[in-house]
């Protein structure tokens, strides 16, 4: 961790609380697809410090974030914020101790995590909390091809047909009478952290009002659940056995987080960012939405969302 100490300190010792640390026990760089995330250790203490990726700027408001994150801890699911930065994007929270940072791999095979899911979920759309910022779908994708106008890369091939397929689906969401409630908006497996009992959330980034299914479904799709997980996930959510409609929003969310985050995947390519193949991240991304939106159960789900 010798390359980013300086740096790492340099954010420590913004806060007020930890101007004048000299010495600390350990650095530890944490995952973080945009960001550098590291856990600081020192004198009993233990913070997390995150310093935002170069680029971020253009598509997250920090101030937002800050607002969200601090919401979030209020409502009891996401770690208190000790210090924020939002004009930079500098944020230092506090460590949840005795966790494990949830994978798809996780998700898939330890035993309650996506009931443990569902009830963090629930808990943070029933706080109360009012959240920054309105998370709307169809907005951003436009929002997103905003973007992508001004950058070198290339859709995958079929990508406006497939928008213009998601036409029914934006009508029938239009006219449904949906909740809005505080979500996380980007419920990546990696921004669970569990440790047996319960589920904490963490990364507010892309949080807003939203149609709470919308965590639901997303995070259906990033952990990989199958029909039996997603039931687990779903009842634990809503306490009882969820409603056709209920479970059409879910699906229908499943291919639409898809088709939106093909779009960031494709900035993401663009500013050529080392955290991974972002082109391979979104074309799988796209070839799932397609063939979630091409099976034959897709349009009997938008029916009910119609229906109510």
């Amino acid at each position: 961790m010798t390359d980013n100490r300086d740096k790492v300190l340099a954010a420590l010792r913004e806060a007020p609380q930890f101007s004048d640390v000299q010495q600390v026990d350990s650095i530890t760089r944490l995952g973080g697809m945009t960001n550098l995330v590291y856990r600081v250790e020192f004198g009993g203490t233990s913070v997390i410090v995150r310093i935002p990726g170069e680029g971020t700027e253009d598509y997250i408001d920090r101030a937002v974030e800050d607002h969200n994150a601090r919401a979030a801890a209020r409502a009891g699911v996401s770690p208190e914020v000790i210090f924020a930065r939002p004009e930079t994007g500098l944020m230092i929270t506090r460590t949840v101790p005795d966790i494990e940072t949830m994978t798809p791999a996780l998700f898939q095979n330890r035993k309650g995590a996506p009931a443990r899911a569902g009830n963090a979920l629930a808990k943070l759309h029933g706080s109360g909390e009012t959240f920054r910022f309105r998370f709307e779908l169809f907005s951003m994708i436009d929002d997103y091809l905003k973007v992508l106008a001004t950058k070198d890369v290339d859709l995958p091939d079929g990508y406006h047909d497939v928008v213009a397929a998601a036409a029914p689906v934006k009508k029938a969401l239009a006219n449904a009478d949906l909740p809005l409630a505080p979500c996380h908006c980007d419920p990546l497996c990696e921004n669970f952290l569990d440790d047996g009992n319960s589920m904490w959330i963490v990364d507010w980034e892309y949080s807003g009002m939203n149609d709470p299914l919308w965590d639901v479904g997303d995070l259906s799709v990033e952990a990989g659940l199958n029909e039996a997980q997603d039931r687990e996930l779903m009842e634990a959510y809503f306490g009882r056995t969820p409603t056709a409609a209920e479970t059409g929003r879910m699906v229908i969310y499943k291919a639409m987080c898809d088709l939106l985050w093909t779009l960031w995947g494709l900035i993401q390519h663009a500013d050529d960012n080392p955290a991974e193949d972002f082109w391979a991240y979104a074309t799988e991304r796209f070839a799932r939405c397609k063939a979630l939106m091409q099976d034959p159960a897709f349009a009997g789900h938008v029916a009910a969302v119609e229906k109510g």
